[in-house]
């Protein structure tokens, strides 16, 4: 009878690590994990430091993000602003796009 008060104990204590250990891992991704869900219409007027393309996976969308000092935007790739932001950023610095990097799709 000890025996078996014993094993019961183990067992809910064993439960109850693995379910911690599994909602603070799963809480850790969610945290880790960061994309543009949204696009914005809205015109970048700060200088660009850094383009790139987000292709659709849900809960991400398909995006141009161009990243200024201050923060980064999620933009509309069929938007004709956008394409013509990365075409002069792409001139500016001397960068040849990669044709697997299309925004035109």
């Amino acid at each position: 009878m000890e025996t078996r008060r014993i094993l019961m104990r183990s067992l809910a204590v064993a439960v109850v690590m693995a379910s911690v250990i599994w909602t603070t891992t799963a809480a850790g991704r969610e945290v880790m994990y960061s994309c543009c869900n949204k696009v914005s219409t809205a015109k970048v007027t700060d200088p660009i430091i850094d383009i790139r393309l987000q292709h659709e996976s849900l809960p991400c969308v398909k995006a141009v993000i161009f990243e200024t000092k201050q923060v980064k935007f999620c933009s509309d790739p069929k938007q004709r602003w956008v394409r013509e932001k990365v075409k002069q950023f792409f001139k500016k610095n001397n960068i040849t796009p990669r044709p697997t990097s299309s925004i035109s799709d």
